[in-house]
């Protein structure tokens, strides 16, 4: 598959330097898209704002703490954020204030309204930005996950209502 043909529907996970939140979202989304069986009909991808080395994989501590829940974050690589990413997601989920307002600066002034915080989706109501836990320990990447998941979940419940007939 051609990485920017079908399927029709696009979300794009953006933090810092796409090594920890944005991976970690990217794997946790795939992951709950192909239990509800709609995987084939999205494309989830990540990216960063301030990516120092592309190619880079994710951090260790994200790739442990994702594993556990099956989820396999070894093939990740770090990227920028393009200007074609702006059209060619429909969802483009920022992890913190600084990334959404990257986002928006760097945005045609038509995309702008694909562009999100990710924990305004929190299920049961917005839990603000996901910090970043690459300067801390073990223990912050749990923490992350737990956010993920909360906001995951709510983003879901909206995205497949709207975007899938069928699929939650």
């Amino acid at each position: 598959m051609n990485l920017f043909s079908s399927p029709s529907v696009a979300i794009l996970a953006v933090c810092t330097a796409n090594i920890c939140r944005s991976p970690m979202v990217e794997g946790l989304l795939r992951e709950e898209l192909k239990l509800r069986d709609t995987d084939r009909q999205v494309r989830v991808m990540s990216a960063g704002t301030h990516v120092a080395h592309p190619g880079y994989m994710a951090d260790a501590r994200a790739q442990r703490v994702c594993a556990r829940e099956g989820i396999d974050l070894r093939k990740s690589r770090s990227r920028q954020v393009i200007g074609e990413d702006f059209r060619r997601f429909n969802y483009i989920l920022a992890m913190d204030q600084r990334n959404y307002q990257w986002l928006q600066d760097a945005s045609p002034v038509s995309y702008r309204g694909r562009i999100s915080l990710l924990g305004s989706w929190a299920a049961g109501g917005s839990i603000g930005e996901i910090s970043d836990p690459y300067y801390g320990s073990q223990a912050g990447f749990e923490e992350t996950l737990v956010q993920l998941h909360l906001c995951i979940e709510g983003f879901l419940a909206y995205f497949l209502d709207r975007e899938i007939p069928g699929g939650e």
